[in-house]
């Protein structure tokens, strides 16, 4: 019997303990949010975490302390009572906000996307301190309907979508760098000569980005080249996007031209349908 309540002790001062540092991390992030616009890179993690601390505190309360049955009901409901009206915050808060969000593969990045379902207006926000965010930028077309992520490289994810027109769009997100941070450099002067994968070539040259698929080949002048980033472009037709170029990480960026260029880069369509990118070796200089 003592070391069934010695055992029942340390656990509800573990949920109990765990409760309280949810309830800090809810009061530093409501600090961090008023004093400098952080965010949570999801806004259904707020609603979560209450749910997690009423969860976690009612349990500990009921294990701890020795009440009498109307007692423990009494917490009970105050808990259920909590817990449904965040479920009902929740569901208003996702009524409110559509929030697009995906992890690398190697779940050290995150992709956060915010859209104000009335306005249509989407934000990009850039992470900080790991699930806290701020806005980034104000993405230049509208989202219309459904959108998709895919992470080209661990630190780079593109956002796949329609605007209103029903034009194809791709916004990219970078999280790295292939220079250490040391310059600013341009991707499609960085890529230059040929490149090969699998039934397609990419040239780039003087003139632009050329991309042969098959048979069938069309050059992008580098007036239809959005940069984001160092890491990757989007080449576009007509105001509509057509493919992204990304560098992989083994890519080597390299302030002396004369040198060899080494690594891949990655080839991905703009399509609403399910693709896979295609990867791109370097073949010789153009």
């Amino acid at each position: 019997m003592k070391d069934r309540a010695k055992w029942k002790k340390i656990v509800g001062w573990t949920l109990f303990l765990i409760a309280i540092g949810f309830f800090c991390l809810q009061m530093g992030f409501l600090f961090l949010h008023v004093r400098y616009q952080v965010e949570y890179i999801d806004n259904r993690i707020f609603y979560m975490i209450n749910l997690l601390f009423v969860v976690f505190l009612a349990v500990a309360l009921l294990v701890l302390l020795k009440l009498k049955n109307s007692h423990q009901v009494i917490i009970a409901s105050i808990g259920v009572i909590f817990f449904l009206t965040n479920i009902v915050l929740l569901e208003n808060s996702n009524q409110q906000i559509r929030n697009i969000t995906s992890i690398s593969p190697s779940l050290s990045k995150i992709f956060s996307v915010k859209e104000n379902v009335q306005s249509g207006e989407a934000i990009y926000y850039r992470p900080y301190y790991g699930i806290l965010a701020r806005p980034k930028e104000v993405l230049e077309n509208k989202i219309n309907g459904n959108n998709k992520v895919k992470w080209l490289a661990k630190d780079i994810a593109v956002l796949t979508y329609k605007d209103k027109n029903g034009d194809i769009q791709q916004f990219v997100g970078t999280y790295g760098d292939r220079k250490g941070g040391l310059s600013y450099y341009y991707v499609g002067a960085e890529i230059h000569g040929v490149w090969q994968g699998d039934n397609v070539t990419v040239t780039s040259g003087p003139d632009g980005i050329n991309v042969t698929v098959g048979n069938e080949s069309e050059l992008f002048s580098w007036e239809n080249l959005e940069q984001f980033g160092t890491l990757a472009i989007v080449l576009k037709k007509d105001n509509e996007a057509v493919w992204t170029i990304a560098l992989k990480e083994n890519f080597e960026v390299h302030s002396d031209a004369s040198k060899p260029t080494v690594g891949n880069i990655s080839l991905y369509k703009a399509t609403m349908e399910e693709n896979q990118p295609i990867i791109l070796n370097y073949i010789d200089s153009n």
